[in-house]
């Protein structure tokens, strides 16, 4: 974890001492009171509905050392000096964030495993966990943890990482032209994987081209003589490949690609087994999570663990194994006999119509029902993007769909325009709405599945399935 003197600190981030000794020690960093452990500096945020300031006795009686804060106030050298602990620093800073960001990269410098960068369109959480499992089987591993994957979250995870580290997994996300660039600037990553270039983020970026050159940022960060790994069926990634610096693995399903799956088999549950093959062998695999899609995020990690040197049989361990950040394709039964995935964290045309044919291909004595709300910053995209997901779910022959959002209402006429019975579509406000029709819909043997972007809250909807309103 992060390790420093207050004096260094000072001087990494051109912070002032306002209290306390140079020479006090710092061990790991928190963002919240609530995360702070013993001998860790607490950075005070001030944001739109809290003020990191108001915490500062919190922090120091979690056990912080020293107090990152932004403006001077008489109140916190006072807090300082009547405090029961004698070794608490105030430092002052100019801005938070970047004091962070600086700290993570002044860490960054101290540490000498491997850094693998994963961005995407979809899949780079999933893909993370898998790589996490994979390289767990052997290596010390930090990774992302939750949706850490964002100008604050990626320095926090970095300076997670110490000297007993023999490799940081770093997820990153991505909302504009730079921003993948400047956290490649802090990370360094040592080698880069992109798992797809779809239309998420195309209200802000405009089009597929700027996205996949966003996403290029971190092909174009890699060293030398380091990897990056490519999705070898996506379309982007012979743009991506030439401008790589670094030898490129490509994963995925083709025959041109080093590390692939071959023989892919889907069983009742959704839940795909397939033999890896790879310059090191073959082996068949059986994952644990529902979706064919995943076998592109499993050939990923497993391309990454090869790189590492891990053996075959570790790899296979690995994703066999491998467990997942909660609401991306999380199956579980309800008291009442329904058998729910809950896909609800985010939502773009691409993961959305594997989770759809995920669903189709799951067996059931009952019905399967789709909830889907709103996909989000598809800019112009979005009303024919919506109306032409509902004509593919009613070529899977699903026995209803209740959507949620006024965008989602475009896949409810899309469906029926394509030849879902009218009857089984329900338009849906709002998810309290949802959940009402739910309860009246769904009966014992039924699988559901739930999936939006993240704005929508969908999560609500399968707390509403857990427990039905009466």
């Amino acid at each position: 974890m992060l390790t420093l003197s207050v004096g260094t600190l000072c001087g990494v981030v051109g912070g002032k001492l306002l209290a306390g000794a140079e020479t006090t020690m710092v061990n790991g960093l928190a963002t919240d009171s609530r995360a702070v452990t013993p001998g860790a500096a607490f950075v005070a945020f001030t944001g739109e509905n809290t003020d990191g300031h108001s915490y500062l006795s919190a922090a120091i009686e979690a056990g912080a050392r020293a107090l990152l804060v932004t403006r001077e106030d008489e109140g916190f050298l006072e807090l300082v000096a009547t405090s029961r602990r004698q070794d608490v620093a105030l430092v002052l800073i100019d801005d938070a964030l970047a004091a962070v960001q600086t700290l993570a990269a002044h860490h960054r410098e101290r540490l000498a495993c491997p850094v693998i960068g994963i961005t995407g369109s979809t899949g780079k959480t999933t893909t993370k966990d898998f790589v996490r499992s994979v390289l767990g089987t052997r290596l010390k591993v930090v990774a992302t943890d939750a949706n850490r994957n964002n100008e604050l979250g990626v320095p926090l995870t970095i300076m997670e990482a110490g000297a007993e580290t023999e490799v940081l997994v770093i997820e990153m996300a991505m909302r504009g032209t730079g921003q993948i660039a400047a956290l490649c600037d802090i990370a360094r990553p040592t080698a880069g994987l992109i798992t797809n270039v779809g239309v998420s983020h195309v209200e802000i970026l405009g089009s597929e081209e700027a996205i996949a050159s966003a996403k290029g940022e971190l092909v174009r960060s890699i060293p030398e003589r380091g990897r990056v790994f490519l999705n070898g069926d996506d379309g982007w990634s012979a743009v991506l490949e030439e401008t790589a610096g670094a030898a490129v693995t490509r994963y995925g399903l083709s025959p041109e690609c080093e590390v692939r799956a071959e023989d892919i088999v889907v069983g009742e549950d959704a839940i795909a087994s397939f033999t890896l093959v790879a310059e090191q062998g073959s082996a068949s695999v059986q994952l644990n999570v529902p979706g064919r899609h995943n076998v592109y995020n499993a050939t990923a990690a497993a391309a990454v663990g090869l790189y590492l040197e891990l053996s075959l049989e570790d790899v296979v361990k690995g994703l066999e194994v491998a467990t997942f950040t909660k609401m991306r394709m999380e199956t579980f039964s309800s008291a009442s006999g329904v058998l729910v995935i809950n896909d609800a964290y985010n939502a773009n045309p691409t993961s959305m119509k594997a989770a759809l044919q995920t669903l189709a291909e799951m067996r059931t004595t009952g019905k399967r029902v789709a909830v889907l709300g709103d996909m989000a910053e598809l800019g112009s995209l979005s009303e024919l993007a919506h109306f032409k997901m509902g004509e593919y779910l009613a070529e899977l022959g699903l026995h209803a769909l209740v959507t949620v959002g006024a965008r989602a209402r475009r896949i409810a006429e899309g469906a029926i325009v394509a030849g879902m019975d009218a009857a089984a579509v329900r338009p849906c406000s709002i998810a309290q709405e949802a959940s009402e029709v739910l309860d009246d819909l769904l009966e014992q043997g039924d699988v559901v599945l739930v999936k939006a972007s993240r704005v929508m809250e969908l999560e609500r909807v399968v707390e509403g399935i857990i427990q039905p309103h009466v």
